[in-house]
């Protein structure tokens, strides 16, 4: 299957390209999105995690989405970060840039691809951890119809040491919470 982009109301969801070198470097060297995605990225690493992405859908592993306008350009990304189809579930994540934070953009793209990820793909199970000590995530994981479902105690080491990381996640029967 190839690679959707996905619309909503005034965003994109697009596959990553080559072209968005610059927009990443510049994303990830805000100290938020450092911060809770524990990397920067040189032009190198850039290019190769834009390259990844790729890569992991021709092997049906994962996939990133640009979350892009036409007249702001980069908003933000979100990723399918691990999945399985033999076992019907995945994982995303996603960052947003500080420009588009509370307009609803991360919550818009969590809808979006959650519904095609169960529409078209039939996923029956999808998950997102976020540290705990991040409640905008914890905002976004709800409105989107992420159930919180525990906490997973130390669990991803950022720079400032280990944080316990909430588990949130959505069933293909759950209903889709009014925004």
């Amino acid at each position: 299957m190839r690679q959707p982009v996905l619309e909503v109301s005034d965003f994109a969801l697009r596959p990553w390209r080559a072209s968005d070198v610059a927009a990443v470097i510049q994303a990830y060297s805000e100290p938020s999105i450092q911060r809770w995605h524990v990397r920067s990225m040189t032009e190198d690493e850039a290019r190769a995690w834009i390259e990844s992405w790729s890569a992991r859908w021709s092997r049906e592993s994962g996939g990133g989405w640009a979350i892009a306008s036409t007249p702001s350009g980069l908003l933000g990304q979100i990723s399918l970060r691990r999945l399985d189809l033999t076992d019907s579930i995945g994982e995303v994540s996603y960052w947003v840039v500080p420009a588009a934070r509370g307009h609803r953009v991360a919550t818009g793209a969590l809808r979006a691809l959650s519904g095609w990820l169960f529409d078209a793909v039939r996923l029956h199970r999808l998950e997102l951890t976020h540290s705990t000590r991040n409640p905008a995530s914890c905002r976004v994981a709800g409105n989107a119809g992420y159930i919180f479902e525990g906490t997973k105690r130390r669990e991803a080491l950022h720079a400032d040491g280990w944080h316990d990381m909430h588990l949130h996640a959505r069933l293909i029967d759950d209903p889709l919470p009014d925004v």
